[in-house]
């Protein structure tokens, strides 16, 4: 096939490189804390921790996790918002030998259950704060132990207890729960298994490049979430492509501790791959922000650091540009600014620019690529409103319906091939087989352009998912609980622009007892789903618009949202 963006590449930037460098993942860290063991490896609320601190305490809890019985290969989901507990439980999970589920802390219980059982964790590791979601459904699911976790454990014992207190009775943000121990399972604070485990040691697990390191769960077509399966091999590639495709700019800095604002959320593959990962490859610190919605307390942390990274999505970008105490930090060390996750607006890029005078690089990528796919150059100034050219080692191809590719500049589904394209969908092969072409490639499911020059312009979604702030939404999944509602008789969900989120999710109603209100199917979604799945709009209507067998079209509802 064509590689048109092979001569578009920049200086010092291979078309493609060895993506076999580390058996896995765990190779790969267990590197990182050797070379990089005299450096911070992370930051937040103004206690540092080491690569050092990590390797050791990594080491400690993942050598509990093994005493617990678990098999090779188990999976263990952690839920948690980006504190240093995190880095810690990534690095010994993968080093036990065991998978990472990672699982959004702001979960509905329905949510929760579903991916605890579908991908049969038999080990959690929760912070307290959610705790009582995870009450209402455990004895529904395998987990056979749960670790759990406080805001301040790694914050040193005094800073630990009082931000502990302040958490649990001044800002009272743990809700009371009462976690069952029948049937054998165990509860054990996060501290205590670290102490516990450095009385053991970590049996090494002899892993390779097709043992599986993450189930990534993003949205379900079919109304349920579904695990993408990221292979040791895949992760490892795309952080080495994402570094191919960074060091000529990075290496202008010297080989000297680069700090990374890593404030969006580590469950999510951006973050996790770019932040965490990379971080720790790179020898990078971790700026991490465990609630980003605070943007004054955001700015703040920002102001005692000198960052170099900045990853984030459009909404992000946005409101801190906006933001005039932001305007008055120092970013003379900033010099990458990579979104992803949602498009990037032109009204943002050029904001940003002005404001920090580093321009917002986009790329695209999905859970099921580990994510990265495409990215544009980090030496372009001007904003494009493209997703750029593919990483080292990877091939694009645009086609058409029955699977042929189309000619240069016309639309068509984006197709991907790479070391980076997940091994398939947990336990679910027909989806598995849905997704993939004959000759390997990931059917994205987005419709975009390639030009001449093998940069790639999105002009729709072949799907009717919904990207709400960098997330995913399937209609199908509001649909079908929305539809459980007794007095909902039908019901349809499309996106709608939104100039905060770039979309927001508008729910369309028929209503089956006439007392319904807006109020009672608000208070129900709140019941039901997380906060970026909830939707911003309802509207009630007499009836919905039908194809001639009854499917209800969603692109008349769009074309008059």
């Amino acid at each position: 096939m064509k590689t048109p963006w092979l001569d578009h590449y920049p200086a010092g930037v291979p078309g493609h490189i060895a993506t076999d460098v580390y058996p896995s993942l765990s190779a790969l860290l267990e590197e990182a804390f050797r070379k990089h063991a005299r450096r911070d490896a992370l930051v937040c609320m103004d206690v540092r921790l080491g690569f050092r601190d990590i390797d050791e305490l990594s080491q400690a809890l993942g050598a509990w996790l093994q005493s617990r019985g678990l098999q090779r290969g188990s999976r263990v989901a952690l839920m948690m918002p980006n504190l240093p507990q995190y880095m810690v439980a990534i690095a010994a999970v993968l080093r036990a030998g065991f998978v990472v589920v990672n699982v959004n802390p702001l979960y509905t219980a329905r949510e929760l259950e579903h991916q605890l059982t579908d991908s049969g964790a038999e080990l959690v590791i929760v912070l307290e704060n959610f705790a009582s979601t995870l009450e209402e459904v455990v004895d529904r699911t395998p987990v056979k132990h749960v670790v759990l976790a406080s805001m301040g454990d790694l914050l040193g014992f005094w800073k630990g207890q009082a931000i502990n207190f302040v958490v649990r009775h001044v800002k009272k943000m743990v809700p009371e729960f009462r976690l069952p121990l029948d049937g054998g399972r165990t509860v054990t604070s996060f501290n205590r298994a670290v102490a516990e485990g450095t009385r053991l040691s970590l049996r090494r697990a002899d892993l390779g490049p097709d043992d599986v390191a993450f189930l990534q769960y993003t949205g379900g077509t079919t109304g349920l979430s579904k695990g993408a399966v990221l292979l040791h091999r895949n992760v490892v590639a795309n952080i080495l492509q994402v570094e191919a495709w960074f060091k000529p700019v990075l290496d202008k800095l010297g080989d000297r501790p680069l700090t990374v604002v890593c404030a969006l959320p580590l469950y999510h593959i951006f973050a996790l791959t770019i932040c965490a990962l990379m971080g720790a490859r790179l020898g990078m610190m971790n700026l991490l922000i465990p609630n980003p919605r605070d943007i004054p307390g955001f700015v703040r942390a920002l102001a005692k650091h000198r960052v170099n990274m900045f990853p984030a999505v459009n909404t992000l970008f946005n409101a801190l540009a906006n933001d005039p105490d932001f305007a008055r930090l120092d970013f003379s060390g900033l010099v990458v600014s990579n979104g992803g996750g949602m498009a990037v607006q032109k009204s943002t890029a050029e904001k940003w620019l002005k404001v920090t005078g580093c321009p917002v690089v986009e790329g695209y990528g999905l859970s099921e690529t580990s994510p990265v796919a495409t990215s544009n150059r980090l030496d372009v100034r001007e904003f494009s409103g493209t997703i750029g050219l593919p990483v080292p080692s990877t091939e694009i191809s645009i086609r058409s319906d029955d699977g042929v590719e189309v000619a240069e500049g016309t639309p068509g589904e984006i197709c991907i091939r790479g070391p980076q394209v997940m091994a398939g969908y947990w336990n679910k092969p027909e989806e598995t087989a849905n997704v993939m072409t004959s000759d390997g490639f990931f059917k994205s499911g987005d419709v975009g352009i390639m030009d001449e020059r093998g940069y790639i312009r999105i002009v729709d979604r072949k799907k009717d998912m919904i990207l709400v702030s960098g997330f995913n939404v399937y209609p199908t999944e509001i649909e079908q609980v929305v539809s459980l509602h007794p007095g909902v008789l039908e019901c349809a969900v499309v996106g709608i622009p939104d100039s905060k989120s770039g979309e927001a999710v508008k729910l369309y109603v028929v209503k089956s007892d006439v007392t319904l209100t807006e109020d009672d199917l608000s208070a129900y979604c709140r019941e039901n789903f997380t906060a970026y799945k909830r939707p911003k709009y309802i509207e009630f209507r007499e009836d919905l618009p039908k194809s001639n067998v009854g499917k209800i079209l969603r692109r008349e509802l769009r074309a008059g949202a």
